[in-house]
């Protein structure tokens, strides 16, 4: 599964020219028996099967060191029962030079090698997955593009969603007037040919603030009770000067 499209676009040029480095350890390598067995029946009865804490002992102490040691690094088990992933996290293990990523199978892993090793648990969403192998793409994928080196274009992720809070605004391209599928004319909005920065700005703001009070209330909520006064008169001067009609670009 790895590096799967790690190994792509962005991600993989910066993975072939070293920016990042990846290590992909098959747990089954440190089974005991020649069924190269990973897991057992759980105690206490249920359905399915759970992952031994000897072999993910060994594997985690052959990956990142004996529990306790210096230098580990960040220690994650992708779980739907840990901290959801969001853009703080994903910044703060940009900024770790060592990730350990645990993908559990089956009904999940041992709990007692979570608790002699200290994983963090990090989960995608309210879902389940196969296993957390997707998981840790998508985790790895996000922390990856935000390495010095990696896009092309450093100034693109301060625009992008979560990066202050907000769902990202609305974006357009050439025509400026599309006709749809049904002979609908679908015109670019009026802002963003005026050639004005400070309206576009504004307009962008605005409908960033829109977007994320009428999609995501939970994180609206918390992007108004970071606002001061004057942020908020900020933005109902922006709103009104991204409504006022501007001169055609020349």
């Amino acid at each position: 599964m790895f590096p799967g499209p790690l190994g792509h676009s962005l991600a993989g040029k910066a993975l072939e020219n070293g920016v990042w480095a990846l290590e992909s350890v098959d747990i089954r390598s440190f089974a005991r028996d020649k069924h190269r067995s990973v897991d057992d029946t759980p105690f206490g009865g249920g359905a399915g099967m759970v992952m031994r804490p000897d072999v993910l002992d060994a594997a985690l102490t052959a990956t990142a060191g004996p529990a306790g040691a210096a230098g580990r690094g960040r220690l994650i088990y992708l779980s739907p029962r840990g901290r959801v992933l969001d853009q703080a996290l994903v910044k703060e293990l940009a900024a770790t030079p060592t990730v350990t990523l645990l993908c559990g199978r089956y009904e999940g892993v041992d709990e007692r090698v979570l608790d002699a090793h200290g994983l963090e648990e990090v989960s995608l969403g309210d879902f389940v997955l196969s296993g957390g192998e997707p998981a840790a793409l998508c985790l790895i994928d996000a922390v990856v593009r935000l390495l010095p080196g990696v896009m092309g274009n450093e100034a693109t992720a301060g625009e992008e969603s979560f990066e202050r809070g907000l769902l990202e605004y609305p974006h357009y391209t050439r025509p400026a007037v599309w006709a749809d599928g049904q002979g609908v004319e679908r015109a670019v909005p009026d802002v963003l040919l005026s050639g004005h920065h400070e309206r576009v700005r504004a307009w962008r703001l605005a409908e960033a603030e829109r977007i994320t009070r009428d999609r995501r209330p939970d994180l609206w909520a918390r992007y108004e009770a970071g606002r001061t006064a004057e942020d908020r008169k900020k933005s109902n001067k922006g709103r009104r000067a991204a409504r006022r009609p501007g001169p055609e670009p020349e």
